[in-house]
């Protein structure tokens, strides 16, 4: 797992494109402002929905676990992707920007 590109929260700006694997639960309690849902299974069928960036492009999921294996898939088809170290979990604790779908406040599952 050590080959797995990864990036701080901390490194992050608050409006980073960002892909967020979580499931749509996880997604619709609250998710980074300018994050693109695409769950974890649906990435493979989904690639042309990746969004196009000049820098690295981070991933994220609750704790980074899934995230991770995102990642390190998306390295070998040879896409410049980043694990987001700690996930949402982190995003959360850093106090960084989120957003719900429900208009509840937002919260991490």
């Amino acid at each position: 797992m050590n080959d797995i590109p990864t990036v701080n929260v901390s490194q992050l700006p608050d409006d980073v494109l960002m892909v967020d694997v979580r499931e749509a639960d996880e997604w619709a309690a609250g998710h980074a402002v300018g994050a693109v849902h695409i769950p974890m299974g649906d990435v493979p069928a989904r690639l042309d929905e990746l969004p196009v960036t000049d820098d690295s492009l981070a991933v994220v999921c609750r704790s980074g676990a899934r995230s991770g294996r995102v990642v390190q898939w998306l390295v070998q088809q040879g896409f410049d992707v980043v694990n987001v170290e700690g996930g949402m979990l982190s995003w959360l604790r850093h106090g960084k920007a989120l957003t719900s779908e429900s208009g509840q406040d937002p919260t991490v599952l």
